[in-house]
C-alpha cells in the first residue's frame, strides 16, 4: 500500500495550569488541539490527534486538507487599550 505524507503546522504555546506550566499545541488546518505536560509531550500528543483525525475524516469520506507550506511568517501585533478597561486584559 502508498502512503501519502503529509505536514500541518503545529502553533504550541506555554499556558499555566495548576499553578505548572504546560504546553498547548494547536493544528489550524484542522482544527486540532491537545496538551502535555513537556514540549516533546505536546508535539507526540498532536500528532496522536492529528493521525485520528486524518482517520476519521478518511472513515466519513471528507476532504483532508492540504499539507501546509514550509513557509510562513509569524509575528505580533500590538494593541492599545484605555486606561480605564485595561484590567479587563489581565483577567
Amino acid at each position: 500500500m502508498q502512503t501519502t505524507i503529509l505536514d500541518y503546522r503545529i502553533i504550541i504555546e506555554p499556558e499555566e495550569h495548576k499553578g505548572k506550566t504546560v504546553y498547548t499545541a494547536f493544528c489550524p488546518a484542522l482544527g486540532v488541539a491537545d496538551w502535555g505536560q513537556t514540549i516533546e509531550a505536546s508535539k507526540q500528543h498532536i500528532q496522536e490527534a492529528i493521525q485520528c483525525q486524518i482517520e476519521s475524516m478518511i472513515k466519513q469520506k471528507s476532504p483532508i486538507p492540504p499539507a501546509d507550506s514550509p513557509e510562513f511568517t509569524i509575528t505580533m501585533a500590538s494593541v492599545t487599550l484605555p486606561k480605564d478597561v485595561r484590567h479587563l486584559a489581565f483577567a
